[in-house]
C-alpha cells in the first residue's frame, strides 16, 4: 500500500489542534515533568505512556457518563475514553517532540 498524504508539509499534520492541544499551560508542564531528566526518546515515550496508561482513568471504568476529548480536559479530569486518553498521549509526544522527529524521518 503506497499513502499519499493530502499536505505536502508534514507540520500541517503536527501541530497543535483544538483537541491535541499540546501547547496548553498544563499539558506542556507535564509532559516535560513525565520527560524531564529522561535521555532517550524511548525513555521518555515510556514514561509518558505509563502515566496516561495507569494514571488516566478509562471513563468507563470509573462509571463516567462525561466524555471529554480533549487532551488538556482529559489531564483535567484524570480521565477520559480510549480515544481520549490517545489524545493526551499524542499531545505529551508532540509537546516533547519526539513525534515530529519520527514523523519528518518517515514521511514521504
Amino acid at each position: 500500500m503506497n499513502l499519499i498524504p493530502l499536505k505536502k508539509d508534514i507540520n500541517d499534520y503536527l501541530c497543535a489542534s483544538e483537541i491535541i492541544d499540546f501547547e496548553n499551560d498544563a499539558v506542556a508542564k507535564k509532559a516535560r515533568k513525565l520527560s524531564g531528566g529522561m535521555k532517550t526518546d524511548i525513555l521518555k515515550a515510556k514514561s509518558i505512556y505509563e502515566f496516561v496508561r495507569d494514571d488516566i482513568n478509562h471513563s468507563s471504568d470509573i462509571n463516567s457518563n462525561e466524555i471529554n476529548y480533549k487532551a488538556s480536559d482529559v489531564l483535567e479530569k484524570g480521565h477520559g475514553l480510549c480515544f481520549a486518553k490517545s489524545h493526551l498521549m499524542a499531545a505529551f509526544l508532540r509537546g516533547v517532540g519526539i513525534l515530529l522527529d519520527f514523523a519528518i524521518k518517515n514521511y514521504p
